[in-house]
């Protein structure tokens, strides 16, 4: 007796939750390169394993841009920021 193993036997389902448009636009790109979403996990996942990392640096903000982020946050905040409808506003405003 002989047992033959096909692909999908010898595959596991994973669920994750995913915002709807980067789920979008990955398959859109992922479309383009000529894959599916499972494929593109599994070309993440093979190259995880093969270089025993992540396959792309990830960093951490450094202080300087941790502040400039912060500061943002902060100004978007602030009510009493101006804000302009067009850059013909903006650009008028920074000539004043």
């Amino acid at each position: 007796m002989y047992i033959v193993y096909t692909a999908q036997d010898m595959t596991s389902n994973i669920t994750i939750r995913i915002d709807t448009d980067l789920k979008k636009e990955a398959e859109e790109l992922f479309a383009d390169l000529g894959m599916n979403l499972t494929t593109a996990i599994n070309v993440f996942f093979r190259q995880s394993i093969r270089r025993q990392r992540l396959p792309f640096e990830v960093r951490r903000f450094n202080d300087e841009t941790l502040a400039a982020i912060e500061e943002g946050r902060r100004i978007a905040r602030d009510p009493n920021t101006p804000s302009y409808g067009t850059m013909e506003e903006l650009k008028k405003a920074l000539h004043e």
